[in-house]
């Protein structure tokens, strides 16, 4: 019994609650029954009359349009032998919102993508506020499974493909290479990227909110793949040119080197090889000197092997003939405020003679004697100073002075090849005049499906005296001996040309050259080499390009079944 009942005393009760006055009462209900009211109109207008919102908008959670690559184009040879090809491999993103923070789930995430825990997590923090990030790019299908088979959330692929280059630096500035995105960048690949690039394709797909697919819905667009590119190389001849060249860049300790050769009657380039070079495959620690494609980028002056392109303006002058006597004593000569020298005084010699000893007083006294600028104006026929038009991009045009006010010395100098600049590419076109009855064959870099038309550039018969008198230039006892091809008729040209710098020519910097056709009676093939600055005692073109000349001649004609023309030794 509580202590207030045994008082007497009567507890106090609280006072009852108020009721709720009608009014407000009223006023409560109202807005309640109204909320209800809209809210359940809402939805029938979702779901009757306004439907196609709902669902688009169920839709774009869900349903997505995802992009299907294109094959990229291949690259062949003549005969279908693939340079340039794209292997499917996978590229692996993810929404770093998504990717779990358990430390045991990042390890395992990192080694499957072969990287160190500490690097993948401060990457996945530096995206943490963005819904997408490479977590790495073009790998093999199945290293890409064994990561996707870890089921880690917010790990996603997309299907790539990579270029991959069966003949590795042995074409590559030629072909070029493309970028991590398949695009074109150096080379064919970046001048025909219109051509060889496809067209990627679309297809509706369904997935859940995770990003992950659950149901390929339609295909909206099919994938158009790239256009095949067929070039004029031979693989074959490529190979052994380059395998050439780097031996005798190597063996004369030399900067680098350059070998063309091309299709005497088609212009078609055969092979064309760079020193030094790159593997397309693997660019780690790429040295960019080697991406450039000197042959036909790079210019320089060519030094005697123009002589025979200089004497072709001379005999068609009609100012001389080819019994014409010129006296070369004593060996020297000043012409303004310079000396010209020739090796050693050869006293009087015949055309043929000056381009046999490669006479720089015999071209000169003789250049002088014309009346009009005709070696400028043959140079130019024969595609100097203008692009080769090949299409690879920064093909160069060389130079050619224009013939104002140019002192003697500079006429002189024009006709043992100095004052200008041209390409290896140009220099082996030019020459196809010679092989050609006077036809010059624009060079292509591509497979003709007809013969070329070329431009007539010389006199038909100034080319076959040429022809002629550039075959005795590499007989036993001359300069360019080394040239020679065992069962075949070789004519050619040596030259040895000084370097040039910022200063002027440089002392004891030299390219060694040696422009040759095979085989004489029936020209087939015309081969540029260039050694560019070989060190040591030897650096003359007769003996350094010139053996190099004979191996890559002698191997591409027997590689490409031609008969042998060789006079038979009389007995």
């Amino acid at each position: 019994m509580s202590d207030d009942i045994r008082s007497g005393v009567t507890p106090r009760r609280p006072p009852p609650l108020a009721p709720m006055g009608g009014v407000r009462y009223g006023v409560m209900m109202t807005l309640v029954l109204v909320g209800l009211m809209l809210l359940v109109g809402r939805i029938v207008d979702l779901h009757v009359f306004d439907r196609p919102f709902l669902q688009g908008q169920g839709d774009a959670r869900t349903l997505r349009t995802d992009t299907i690559p294109a094959h990229r184009g291949m690259i062949t040879d003549r005969h279908g032998e693939p340079l340039a090809i794209s292997t499917p491999v996978v590229t692996l993103w993810a929404n770093p919102q998504d990717l779990p923070a358990d430390d045991i789930q990042r390890l395992m995430l990192a080694r499957a993508l072969g990287q160190e825990l500490d690097a993948l997590n401060e990457r996945i923090a530096r995206y943490a506020e963005r819904e997408f990030m490479y977590l790495r790019r073009r790998m093999t299908p199945e290293a890409a499974q064994q990561v996707l088979e870890l089921r880690i959330p917010g790990v996603h692929a997309r299907e790539e493909y990579k270029r991959y280059y069966p003949a590795g630096e042995v074409t590559s500035q030629l072909l070029g290479v493309t970028n991590i995105d398949d695009i074109g960048q150096e080379g064919l690949e970046l001048a025909y990227q219109a051509h060889l690039a496809g067209v990627p394709g679309k297809r509706r797909v369904l997935k859940d909110r995770r990003g992950r697919l659950v149901r390929d819905l339609a295909l909206l667009q099919e994938a158009q793949p790239g256009g095949d590119l067929t070039l004029a190389l031979d693989q074959r001849l490529q190979y052994m040119a380059y395998r050439e060249l780097k031996a005798a860049v190597a063996e004369h300790d030399a900067d680098g080197g350059i070998v063309v050769m091309l299709d005497a009657q088609r212009g078609e380039v055969l092979a064309m090889a760079n020193q030094p070079s790159y593997n397309p495959n693997n660019r780690a620690g790429l040295d960019p000197q080697g991406l450039r494609n000197r042959a036909i980028v790079d210019v320089f002056e060519p030094g005697s092997v123009v002589k025979p392109l200089a004497m072709a303006a001379i005999m068609e002058s009609g100012q001389f003939d080819k019994d014409t006597v010129v006296d070369t004593s004593p060996g020297w000569m000043r012409i303004d405020r310079f000396t010209i020298k020739d090796v050693r005084n050869y006293g009087e010699l015949s055309l043929a003679g000056i381009l046999e000893k490669s006479s720089n007083i015999g071209m000169s006294k003789l250049v002088l004697q014309l009346d009009d600028p005709l070696v400028p104006e043959v140079y130019r026929r024969l595609g100097f100073d203008q692009a080769p038009g090949t299409g690879f991009p920064g093909e160069s045009g060389g130079s050619l002075p224009a013939p104002v006010r140019w002192s003697s010395s500079q006429w002189a100098a024009l006709s043992y090849g100095y004052g200008l600049s041209v390409s290896a590419l140009q220099l082996a076109s030019a020459y196809t005049a010679i092989a050609n009855d006077g036809v010059r064959m624009p060079p292509s870099l591509l497979r003709l499906p007809e013969p070329p038309v070329g431009n007539s550039a010389i006199d038909p018969d100034v080319a076959h005296d040429l022809l002629r008198i550039m075959e005795e230039s590499v007989q036993p006892g001359t300069g360019g001996r080394r040239a020679g091809v065992p069962g075949y008729r070789v004519a050619g040209k040596t030259g040895t040309v000084r370097k040039t710098s910022a200063t002027g020519y440089e002392k004891d910097a030299y390219r060694s050259l040696f422009v040759g056709i095979a085989p004489v009676s029936e020209p087939r093939i015309i081969t540029v080499v260039m050694i560019d600055h070989p060190r040591g005692d030897d650096y003359y073109g007769g003996a350094v390009a010139a053996p190099v000349f004979s191996r890559v001649a002698g191997n591409a004609l027997r590689l490409l079944d031609v008969p042998p023309d060789a006079r038979e030794p009389e007995s």
